[in-house]
């Protein structure tokens, strides 16, 4: 009797607790913030959606470098071009090149050089060491440059950025990047206002002080805490079931001896929330903690000297310490086991620190660390190493992509790592992030000339720099690892995380662990679609766009990779031993497909449904991106009325605007210091999925909304004197309407 009704008080408090807080607001942690309070990392970030662009190759190909949206002067080759209220949180080049770079913000050009800059033909001779120029604007370690990446220059500082961001380059040889920023919704919800940066910032000495103790415990200490020590005797273990509710764990530690790790690193680290049929992490010792070994060849202190993650080498006493500090909150239970074990007498201790959830359950999510083996990866087509529908007897959820951990070669392969990422979230066709290679998410560049580094939040920690000089096998073994933090990308149904196997045509053994937040209920729902160019959605959606096109049927594809499958890539030896390798050359992977819809230089207006319980809404276009630099303010009416317009109220939604088309510039020139080369690429890709975030203040308690976007025409040429293929005009195919909404959470058992 004394357990039900103890049972039955936890649900009463629990449901309480949850609708309480479900009435709160709690801020969202952007700018330095989101460093400062990482330990709110599992919060959802609804209203804010991420997105990583980049120099990729526009074709589907390998040529990652040296693609430009549009030219303007000499110096001002644009890579990126935002508008709206965002913050760039990631900046990505490949050593020095492009430099000095133009960061326009809000109308005000920041220049950014590297002290390579001065002398890029003899820098790698000459320096061993260079910085960003104002170094104090780029401290260590939120910024490194190529002498300690081994090849890339990043910037972790966040940029801020009101109404609009530019990125140029003012050299174009080898301009390779990528970058990562967020736009916002809803000012009002945010740890701090959005205000213009300026490269004479400096950012505050605590969140400096923060990254900089990367590889140390950086959890709180005073809090509850669960440790021992076993005998690794049995196949599997369960170290320890903590019954707490509404609490957050904040350290998993492991100690294993030296002597012995190299052998416990495939043993599996599983964690259990709330009673779950299915572990949420499930993954390799080795692998979880950031590395696809613990072989040290160098003998190095630091495997992994991450920020949220890190492997340490005590050779004094003869140990391997692993740490993970990555804020992982439940509701009633969490379970830690092991598994995988081959029963012995090595002895490892533990250590579980964990104290109360200070911010609202429901806005909260489940940390998870998901395994994938792919032994031979399909050709022709991305691996996907992470698919949320349907994982864990799920359908959908809600939460945060936070990275990777994984190898990449098993035979000291580097050529593995010609691929792009490809990241898609909350069913859109066009990847919301596109990057270069492979070693690029990871930190590195030129596959890191081979050799091993380790950052707070990219690496590539372990791996012989060719095969022939790996001292055994393990040295054979490549990895990598992306930790995001401040850059974390949000998703309100659905993440499918891809990666290209070196153009599509490796079949090198890759494993890989994705790390995320999620919770099993969606934040961002889908209430609507029309379908322009279809009568009867026209009329159901009460379509008006008086100057609109006739209706145009368009025949292409999306940005998903090689159309082909190609007969060769990189120089690689590509076995002709590989069973169908012949068979597949020349065979169409992603056909072409019809859409139709009309473009227009005018208005276009229509009626969709929300969620009255809306926190805003998310507003989904198909296009055709042969149109360049599509522009538009979107307004939305108080009033649903569509009578007559002057009825209607209309409020402002924003600038919605997508830069470039499916032609840019192509910029190899003979040279370093050369002057830019014009070579215009057109892509067979016109299909793209784009997005407008609307504020809740618009939004709010409404279950039908009138959308009226108006063309803003753009002067923009290709480079001086070279005008696009056709003139700028607004594109729609299809709209899809999404509402963000608080996940539904049910009371815990």
């Amino acid at each position: 009797m004394k357990n039900i009704l103890s049972a039955c008080l936890l649900v009463s408090l629990t449901v309480m607790s949850l609708s309480l807080n479900a009435q709160k607001a709690i801020p969202i942690p952007v700018g330095l913030d989101a460093y400062r309070k990482w330990d709110q990392l599992s919060l959802q970030r609804i209203g804010v959606r991420a997105y990583m662009r980049s120099t990729y190759d526009r074709t589907g190909g390998g040529a990652d470098a040296s693609h430009f949206l549009f030219m303007n002067k000499e110096d001002e080759n644009v890579t990126l071009s935002v508008k709206g209220k965002g913050i760039l949180y990631f900046f990505r080049s490949n050593h020095w090149h492009g430099s000095p770079w133009h960061f326009k913000i809000d109308g005000v050009d920041n220049v950014v050089k590297e002290t390579a800059t001065a002398d890029p033909v003899n820098a790698i001779k000459t320096l061993k060491e260079t910085a960003f120029i104002p170094d104090t604007a780029f401290p260590k370690p939120l910024a490194w440059t190529w002498g300690a990446t081994k090849g890339a220059d990043l910037i972790w500082v966040p940029m801020a950025f009101q109404d609009s961001m530019n990125i140029a380059y003012s050299r174009t040889f080898y301009g390779t990047g990528y970058y990562i920023y967020h736009l916002y919704a809803n000012e009002q919800n945010l740890s701090q206002p959005i205000s213009s940066w300026n490269v004479n910032k400096m950012p505050d000495q605590d969140v400096v002080d923060l990254v900089n103790l990367s590889g140390q415990d950086i959890a709180p200490k005073n809090i509850n805490i669960k440790q021992g020590q076993l005998k690794l005797n049995q196949k599997n273990i369960t170290l320890a079931t903590i019954k707490d509710p509404l609490s957050l764990v904040r350290a998993i530690k492991f100690t294993l001896p030296l002597s012995k790790a190299i052998d416990l690193e495939r043993i599996h680290l599983k964690i259990t929330w709330d009673g779950a049929a299915y572990p949420s992490v499930d993954a390799p010792l080795c692998l979880f903690f950031g590395a696809g070994t613990f072989f040290n060849r160098e003998k190095k202190e630091f495997l992994v000297k991450g920020l949220p993650i890190n492997i340490r080498y005590d050779y004094v006493n003869n140990k391997v310490e692993l740490g993970c500090y990555y804020p992982m909150p439940f509701f009633k239970t969490a379970k830690f086991e092991l598994s995988g074990i081959t029963p012995e007498d090595s002895e490892i201790s533990y250590e579980l620190r964990y104290e109360k959830l200070k911010t609202a359950s429901n806005r909260n999510a489940y940390f998870h660390a998901t395994y994938k083996d792919m032994p031979k990866p399909d050709l022709g087509k991305d691996m996907t190493w992470l698919d949320t529908k349907g994982i864990e007897g799920h359908q959908q959820w809600s939460g945060s992509f936070l990275g990777t951990s994984f190898i990449f070669s098993h035979n000291a392969n580097l050529n593995t790592l010609e691929g792009d990422p490809r990241f898609f979230f909350d069913d859109s066709k066009t990847p919301q992030a596109y990057g270069t290679g492979t070693e690029e998410w990871a930190g590195g560049g030129d596959y890191w000339g081979g050799e091993n580094m380790t950052l707070p939040l990219a690496g590539h920690p372990c791996g012989s720099t060719e095969k022939k000089t790996a001292v055994n096998d393990k040295d054979l073994i490549q990895s990598a690892y992306r930790f995001l933090v401040a850059d974390l990308m949000p998703f309100g149904n659905r993440a499918v995380i891809n990666f290209e196997h070196s153009e599509n045509v490796s079949q090198e053994h890759y494993e890989s662990v994705s790390y995320w937040y999620g919770m099993p209920w969606p934040s961002l729902i889908k209430t609507d679609s029309i379908d322009v160019g279809k009568q009867d959605d026209e009329l159901r959606h009460a379509y008006y766009s008086p100057e609109a096109s006739e209706v145009e049927t368009i025949r292409s594809r999306y940005e998903w990779g090689p159309d082909k499958f190609p007969s060769g890539a990189w120089g690689l030896d590509l076995p002709k031993r590989i069973a169908g390798y012949k068979e597949l050359i020349g065979k169409e992977i992603y056909p072409a497909h019809e859409e139709d819809g009309r473009h227009t230089s005018g208005i276009s207006e229509f009626t969709v449904s929300i969620s009255p319980n809306n926190l805003g809404a998310l507003l989904r276009r198909t296009l055709d991106y042969s149109y360049p630099n599509q522009t538009a303010e979107v307004y939305i009416a108080k009033k649903t009325s569509v009578g007559k317009v002057k009825e209607i109220d209309w409020q402002k939604a924003g600038i919605w605007y997508l830069a470039g088309s499916n032609t840019c510039m192509f910029s190899r020139p003979a040279g370093e210091s050369a002057k830019r080369v014009y070579q215009v690429e057109t892509s067979n890709r016109r299909f793209r999925d784009d997005e407008f975030l609307i504020p809740a203040k618009l939004t709010r308690g409404l279950s039908k909304l009138r959308v009226r976007i108006k063309f803003i025409p753009v002067v923009q040429q290709l480079y001086p004197g070279k005008d696009f293929p056709k003139p700028s005009a607004w594109s729609e195919l299809k709209y899809g309407v999404y509402s963000y909404v608080l996940p539904q959470l049910k009371p815990v058992k």
